[in-house]
This record gives structure tokens, sequence and C-alpha cells, in this order.
């Protein structure tokens, strides 16, 4: 485990703002700071396991099981083709999932290629709302 606060434990202790769109008791889904596409999404264990494969095998399947139904939501309800998953795990030492929906006719959005800002929190409070549809 990790010695220190991640900035995710931070999030989770709500020592630190963040947008969050779900929440239970093994995990929380909130807007990245930094969107590469509006709605993007991370989905972050509630503990700080910082590599993918120290996750314990059944938190693992709920996180991925979450992030799928946040897929299924961010594809009916904000306009993007499919949505890009990633575990990098490098920028913080805490597992977490990367949902980025992509429209197809743009260029593939990469976690180091842009980013998108909101134009203020009531655009960014109408992509909570519309990935919170179908949770």
């Amino acid at each position: 485990m990790n010695k220190y606060k991640t900035i995710f434990q931070k999030i989770i202790d709500r020592e630190i703002p963040a947008t969050i769109i779900y929440e239970d008791d093994a995990c929380v889904a909130f807007l990245d700071i930094h969107p590469v596409t509006l709605g993007h999404t991370l989905v972050v264990t509630k503990h700080p396991y910082p590599w993918m494969t120290d996750v314990p095998d059944n938190e693992i399947a709920h996180a991925f099981i979450l992030a799928k139904k946040i897929m299924i939501s961010m594809k009916e309800n904000i306009p993007c083709d499919f949505v890009i998953q990633s575990v990098v795990g490098d920028e913080v030492p805490h597992f977490h999932i990367h949902l980025i929906p992509q429209d197809s006719a743009e260029p593939l959005a990469l976690l180091a290629t842009r980013h998108t800002p909101y134009t203020d929190d009531a655009h960014k409070q109408q992509y909570v709302e519309m990935i919170q549809i179908g949770l």
C-alpha cells in the first residue's frame, strides 16, 4: 500500500474537490480535471492499490463492471461513437481506469495528445448529469 495519500485518496476523503459522478463502497467515478474529451471520467478504487496487479479480483471486477456501465451510459447520453478505456498507472500510483468518450469523426483522443476544457461549472455539470442518466 502507499505510504502517503495520493491525489485520488484525497478526493475520496473529500480533502480536495472533484466532480463526482458515482460512488459506492468500493469505487468512485469523477470527471478528469484535465479532460482529453468532454466527459472524460476516472473510475478509481477506494483502496489505494498502486498497480492493477495489486487489486484483489473482486474489487477489480467491480471497477471494470462499473466502468462498463459508465461506458454504456456515455454512448447513450453523450454524443460519442465509442469510449476509449485506458489503464496506465504511471501518472498516479492508485489504480484507476480512464474512460474517454470518442467521436469516430475526430482524431483518436489519447491521454497525452490533447485536452478539452469545460467552459464553466455548469458545462461540467451537464456532462455529469448525462452520464448519471444510465447509472
